[in-house]
């Protein structure tokens, strides 16, 4: 896939100098991610929990298009995996710039058959996750520094049974994304959410059994692109997205619509 690379009139790219941490950017939509804002120039240190090998292929991608890049183990779920990886981002690169809260899990199933093993397994990573991270990278950020998180189209829109856990754990993020806005705002500090709708993932392929489903349901009667979120995400970390904040953009082809 051909990844268009933005360039400033003096022939500088537009996150050059920046350093961005996105949490599980080993594949899919986070490590699509991790290689738009590496081609916009900055340096980014993506997390993974158990695939190293995956998080080494998007680095080596990244290197391979003239950009820098690092992948470090840190389950999300995990309070002080999470902690050490930002303070090691601080440490090694002397800053934090961007932080993109991407790592999540997902558990389908009817609402009656949920177990509590399964709330606490799916909060631990998309709620609390989240919310330890951006603590722990809060310090580092200075003015005009970036939170974006990932969120789902479900927190707007459920039309079929089965996501009421996910749903409910994305939805989290809007009151999460919004008071940030309102908590670090004084500090030129923005906070956003990037919802995707259905998006063509080793997780959720535009090919599988659901897919048409899936792609009907939206405005535009297909799946998007993991680089359509990328690039969404992207203009909010860069000085497009500096008068942003506290906002939910959709992502989605018209699914919530």
């Amino acid at each position: 896939m051909t990844m268009a690379t933005a360039v400033t009139a003096s022939g500088a790219r537009p996150l050059g100098g920046k350093v961005a941490l996105v949490t599980g950017g080993s594949r899919g939509i986070g490590a699509e991610i991790a290689a738009r804002l590496a081609a916009e120039g900055a340096a980014v240190v993506l997390t993974y929990r158990s695939r190293k090998d995956l998080a080494e292929q998007v680095v080596e991608r990244i290197a391979e298009a003239g950009g820098r890049a690092w992948g470090v183990r840190a389950d999300s779920a995990d309070p002080e995996a999470v902690w050490a990886a930002v303070a090691g981002v601080a440490d090694r690169l002397g800053r934090l710039d961007i932080l993109v809260n991407n790592a999540g899990i997902n558990v389908v199933g009817p609402f009656e058959g949920i177990s509590v093993e399964d709330v606490d397994r799916v909060l631990r990573t998309n709620v609390r996750g989240p919310f330890l991270v951006t603590q722990a990278a809060a310090p580092h950020l200075s003015e005009g520094g970036r939170i974006i998180s990932i969120g789902s189209c479900l927190a707007e829109r459920v039309v079929l049974p089965g996501s009421t856990l996910y749903a409910t754990s994305k939805a989290a993020l809007i009151g999460l994304t919004r008071t940030l806005a309102r908590e670090l705002g004084p500090r030129g500090i923005t906070a956003n959410l990037v919802q995707p709708g259905p998006i063509d993932t080793d997780m959720n392929p535009a090919d599988g059994d659901g897919a048409p489903a899936q792609a009907g349901l939206t405005s535009l009667g297909s799946y998007g692109q993991a680089c359509d979120v990328a690039a969404t995400v992207a203009h909010l970390a860069g000085e497009g997205g500096r008068f942003i904040t506290g906002a939910t953009i959709t992502v989605d082809g018209g699914f919530a619509a």
